[in-house]
Formats: C-alpha cells, sequence, structure tokens
C-alpha cells in the first residue's frame, strides 16, 4: 500500500477557538499563560482544556489521568465551535491515551488543525491511521522554542493563516547527507516514538511513497542507533522514498550522531536531507503532515529544501 494524502482541514480565521490540550506531560502554569498571550496576540480565542494544569496522584511524570487527558482531547475535537487543538507541551505520555479516544467519533468530527512534536508523534500517527487525518508537526504553546523564537512563531502563524506563503520548508543549516530528489506523502516525527509504536496492533506496516519527517532530543548516538535499527528491522522503512531531519538536541556531539544517520540511512538509496530546522532545536519550523511534497537535496552542496506541493491547510 502506498501513502496517499490525507484529509487537511481549515485555516484559522481571525476569532478562532483554539483549545489547548496537555495528552502526555505536566505544563508549568507560567509558560502556559505566557504563550496563551501569544496565540491572543494573533487575534485567536484560545480555551485551556480542563485537565491541562493536573499532575498525575501517584505519576508525576503525567499530565492528569490517562482517562483526563484523552477525555480533554476527545472533547476538543469533536466540538463544532473548536477550529483547533494545540498541545501545550510533550514529554511523555501520549502512548498511555492514545487507546483510550473514539477515533471513530473523532473521524466522524472531521479534520481540524492539530499541533505538537516530540511525544505527540504518536497522536500524528493515530490521526493519519485511525482517522485519515493531516496533522501539523509544530512547536507547542508552553515550551521554550515557542516562547523564545520569533522565527519559530511566525513559522506556525503563517502556516495557520497563510499556508500557501510557507509550501517551502529549509534553514541555511540544511545539508543533503544522501543527494537527490523525491516526492512521497510527508508522515513521521520523533524517532524513539515511532520506534516505540513500530509492532503495536494499529501501527504503520508500509511507508511505501512516504517521505519521513525525522528528529529527537537527549538521546545518545549508541541509542538512536538502536531507534533506527529497530525501525529498520520491523520493515517500518521499507519504501520510502526519501528522509527529511530535524534537530538531535541534546543526542551528542552532532558528528557522531551524522555518523549513525548516514550508517543507518543511507543504505536506504533514497535522499536523506540534514538539519532541515524543525524538532527540538532552537528554531522549530512547520512541517505538514500528510501532504505530497517534494524533497531536493542538491549533490552540488545547493540549498536543501523540503516543498509541499499543496498548502498544509484549505
Amino acid at each position: 500500500m502506498t501513502l496517499e494524502p490525507l484529509a487537511r482541514p481549515a485555516r484559522l480565521r481571525p476569532g478562532a477557538k483554539v483549545v489547548v490540550v496537555a495528552p502526555s506531560g505536566p505544563v508549568p502554569a507560567e509558560r502556559l499563560e505566557r504563550g496563551l498571550d501569544l496565540l491572543r496576540g494573533w487575534d485567536l480565542d484560545p480555551v485551556v482544556a480542563p485537565h491541562v494544569l493536573d499532575t498525575h496522584p501517584e505519576l508525576a511524570h503525567l499530565a492528569g489521568t490517562d482517562v483526563n487527558r484523552a477525555r480533554d482531547l476527545q472533547e476538543a475535537w469533536c466540538d463544532p465551535s473548536v477550529d483547533a487543538v494545540l498541545c501545550a507541551r510533550g514529554g511523555y505520555g501520549a502512548h498511555r491515551m492514545v487507546d483510550l479516544l473514539d477515533w471513530p467519533a473523532i473521524r466522524a468530527a472531521g479534520p481540524k488543525v492539530f499541533v505538537g512534536y516530540s511525544d505527540i508523534t504518536v497522536l500524528h500517527e493515530a490521526f493519519a491511521l485511525r482517522a485519515g487525518f493531516s496533522t501539523l508537526h509544530g512547536p507547542m504553546v508552553a515550551t521554550d522554542v515557542f516562547l523564545k523564537d520569533a522565527a519559530t512563531r511566525e513559522a506556525l502563524r503563517a502556516t495557520l493563516f497563510e499556508p500557501e506563503s510557507v509550501l517551502t520548508l529549509g534553514l541555511d543549516t540544511a545539508a543533503a547527507l544522501v543527494p537527490g530528489t523525491a516526492r512521497g506523502v510527508t508522515y513521521g516525527g520523533c524517532a524513539s516514538l515511532l520506534a516505540a509504536d513500530a509492532g503495536t496492533p494499529r501501527a504503520r506496516t508500509s511507508s511505501r511513497g512516504g517521505l519521513l519527517v525525522l528528529e529527537d532530543t537527549t538521546e545518545e548516538p549508541y541509542r538512536l542507533d538502536g531507534i533506527l535499527t529497530r525501525l529498520l528491522r520491523v520493515g517500518a522503512l521499507d519504501g520510502t522514498a526519501g528522509v527529511v531531519c530535524g534537530s538531535w538536541e541534546g543526542c551528542g556531539p552532532y558528528g557522531a550522531v551524522r555518523a549513525v544517520l548516514a550508517d543507518r540511512l543511507g543504505g536506504l538509496g533514497v535522499p536523506v536531507v540534514e538539519e532541515l530546522g524543525f524538532g527540538h532545536g532552537p528554531t522549530a519550523l512547520t512541517v505538514p503532515l500528510g501532504v505530497p511534497a517534494e524533497l531536493d537535496a542538491p549533490a552540488d552542496g545547493g540549498r536543501c529544501t523540503l516543498t509541499a506541493q499543496v498548502p498544509a491547510l484549505t
């Protein structure tokens, strides 16, 4: 089976109601409020879901119970007055609640803007595979990169309101690890979350015709080796048309990381771009998932880019 483009949600308009949820780790209240102020500055109407500031009664690494985190997302998605669902932060916990969501009801509610990265990868995959919806791999409301980096904020704002203005992505850091060009449908996210999801009952079984979006944080090179090796061994990368790498913040010396990427991804025989500019790094571009795109990795050292063939939002 070849990856097909997914259903895209509508772009946001001034006054749009957006709900902030916390599917994973606990959310610092002060950072959340600063993020909400930034959203209000875009003339959005942000609403905080009921359990966003909760902490699990026994497991302090979770933002409330699995049931409550799932309920917040479910209710926001199925509320027809809500135009977008934005994640407050990642961390850990999305795997614990993804199967508690009513996916037939979510699918019936139709596509909406959904933004997050890191641990939210498991939800990106679920929206793609269980609902058929395109989502946005982008910065979260209560994270440092959203609060501190103007380029990150502008990339998200433009994607939400003027998606045709940001079809081509790629910072000056982007380079060809394996040169070439490729076309496919974007998918992926955080490498360790993709590996953790692989082999589960509703996981992706084919990446044929896909452009893999890949990044991670605080994984030592030997652990990245294991993560990528698992994805290779279970066949999760079979048929991938190209790989687009983002940041590897805190993963050790980049030379060592790069050697692992070249060793594990170079054998796929497809173009591979490194350091495109998304993920956990100091600037996090917003990458649409589930859209047809072209990857260009010139052999002559020219600018490497990922260009969506359609706007992220309709």
